[in-house]
């Protein structure tokens, strides 16, 4: 399996964000970056928000950096460590700006982007953004179809891109937790990235090819110096499951000891399931 980053301070969610990360910056963040990319992690992660409606703020929580400015930026602080969007939301993206943007993204960091992408579920941020809510699963399918024509193609549809991306492939990673949701990802992506589900439920769902990507998380951040046994079962657990890549979070006081967790993390995973 490869370990992924699910970055901290970029995605500020109760429960799992930790109270250093509410002051933390582009400092503590490049740190984090450049150690995950040291140890040799698969890739790391930034989230898709707008906005989050007040009313949902105590669940969601508030920060959520915008994905296209901090990969950016991780990609000029690292050297091989993949930059995925999770996830972004179709619906308030057109397919073409996409490739453009990304694609630049891509040629800038050297080909280490991965979209992760989903039809989104917040009702509020559709209608703040004008976005369509009704039918938005057809409307994504057709979005990431476009998506898919369009990467590293110089003209689309009569109009020049440049720059786009070096390579007319893209690893496309679905998001969502339904049967849907992995049908679109099996049709229209290269992998899958469940969330809110058990294990014993991926378990029970899958029957993907090979070479597809199964991306799963422990869902609570782990403390592999502290509880090395508890972490184990976990990421053991996502392995029977099915797992291809994990992407996970670390218990930490600072970024300092956010980095000594990474470390304690690929030692754990490179002694049990390697």
């Amino acid at each position: 399996m490869r370990l992924g980053l699910s970055t901290p301070i970029v995605v500020q969610v109760p429960g799992i964000a930790s109270p250093w990360e509410a002051t933390a910056g582009p400092k503590e963040l490049t740190r984090i970056a450049r150690a995950a990319d040291d140890l040799g992690f698969d890739h790391l992660t930034c989230a898709d928000h707008v906005g989050v409606p007040a009313a949902s703020a105590a669940g969601r929580g508030v920060t959520y950096w915008d994905p296209l400015a901090t990969l950016s930026f991780l990609a000029a602080h690292t050297t091989r460590i993949r930059l995925a969007t999770s996830v972004l939301v179709l619906g308030y993206h057109h397919p073409l700006a996409l490739a453009k943007s990304y694609g630049t993204l891509d040629r800038l960091s050297g080909g280490r982007v991965v979209l992760g992408v989903g039809v989104g579920s917040l009702a509020e941020e559709f209608a703040l953004l004008g976005a369509a809510w009704q039918d938005r699963g057809p409307l994504a399918d057709a979005a990431l179809a476009r998506l898919r024509a369009a990467w590293g193609q110089r003209e689309v549809d009569g109009f020049v891109l440049e720059p786009h991306a070096t390579r007319t492939t893209v690893p496309i990673w679905v998001g969502g937790r339904t049967r849907r949701s992995l049908r679109r990802a099996l049709t229209l992506g290269t992998g899958w990235v469940p969330f809110g589900l058990r294990a014993a439920d991926i378990a029970s769902m899958l029957a993907a090819p090979a070479g597809f990507d199964v991306v799963l998380s422990p869902g609570v951040p782990l403390d592999p110096q502290g509880d090395e046994r508890d972490s184990l079962r976990r990421l053991e657990s996502l392995r029977t499951a099915g797992a291809t890549h994990l992407t996970c979070t670390v218990r930490a006081t600072d970024a300092a000891h956010y980095c000594d967790q990474l470390a304690a993390l690929r030692a754990l995973v490179d002694r049990h399931l390697s």
